[in-house]
């Protein structure tokens, strides 16, 4: 089933689509939220992402939360919002209590997903709130400069990064946000290492190539860092010659504007393997 509902958070009314997988009297293995990128919003990633069918098949709840005027407060100074009144952490703590009270679902089977400002705004969360979400895991979004300030986390949370190594708008080698909101931003390889040293990995990453599916020019490489605190582990994707894209997604836009979706990986399937692994509490 397929529903919109709302929060009222600060007199400012929060929408997020929510679908729960047939029948709803069987109980769920899980919830995930997924973060729309800026300028988009909710209703358009299950199209993205085929989420919707892998919950169908594992089990779990998705919620695709709308940002507030289709922008998540991600920590980059560039976005406003307390002076605004706006606190998407505070809504997202508010949504995952609804959803575990709703719906029964253990505490710690709760995971976030999101891509581009939903993929940053994914690593606020896990900075901030990292006893409400079990793992994150994100594409097209590496860490914000401003993110990577701390020092140590609460508590230590699985992590999985998707980058393109031709993505035109958050650059692979780092640096400023090429389009929308700006700011700067580590590179690919540093937030995986930030990532590692937060969660007390070991600081040499396992690098596996993956095999091809097919011959679309491009090629997957995962960066494992292991030996982690409560075996939070921090892992890598990189998609070389990939876009600002969703791997194994929809095409939203022309190759030239945000570059090439490879068919060499799924995001979703790989994201929802990844988080299924951790699904058992430390």
């Amino acid at each position: 089933m397929d529903f919109t509902d709302h929060i009222i958070m600060e007199q400012t009314r929060r929408t997020y689509h929510t679908h729960t997988p047939p029948p709803e009297s069987t109980p769920m293995s899980g919830l995930l939220l997924v973060f729309h990128g800026g300028g988009a919003t909710g209703r358009g990633i299950p199209k993205l992402t085929h989420f919707n069918e892998i919950a169908d098949r594992e089990r779990f709840i998705v919620v695709y939360p709308d940002g507030f005027r289709r922008h998540w407060r991600d920590g980059r100074a560039m976005i406003p919002d307390e002076e605004e009144g706006v606190d998407d952490v505070g809504f997202v703590s508010a949504l995952v209590h609804k959803m575990i009270s709703n719906y029964k679902i253990p505490m710690h089977r709760v995971y976030a997903a999101g891509i581009s400002n939903g993929g940053f705004f994914s690593q606020r969360l896990a900075v901030e709130i990292p006893e409400q979400i079990r793992g994150i895991a994100t594409v097209a979004a590496t860490m914000p400069v401003s993110l990577s300030s701390v020092q140590s986390l609460k508590k230590p949370i699985p992590i999985m990064l998707i980058q393109g190594t031709d993505d035109p708008l958050v650059p692979y080698e780092g640096g400023n946000v090429g389009a929308g909101v700006k700011g700067p931003m580590l590179s690919a390889r540093n937030s995986a290492a930030k990532w590692a040293q937060l969660n007390g990995c070991s600081s040499h990453p396992e690098i596996t190539r993956l095999p091809n599916r097919i011959d679309d020019t491009t090629r997957i490489r995962m960066e494992k860092y292991g030996s982690c605190k409560e075996n939070a582990e921090v892992i890598m994707f990189i998609v070389e010659g990939g876009g600002h894209t969703w791997p194994g997604g929809w095409q939203y836009f022309p190759e030239r504007i945000i570059g090439k979706t490879t068919a060499n990986m799924d995001a979703s399937e790989e994201i929802m393997t990844f988080f299924k692994r951790h699904q058992n509490p430390s």
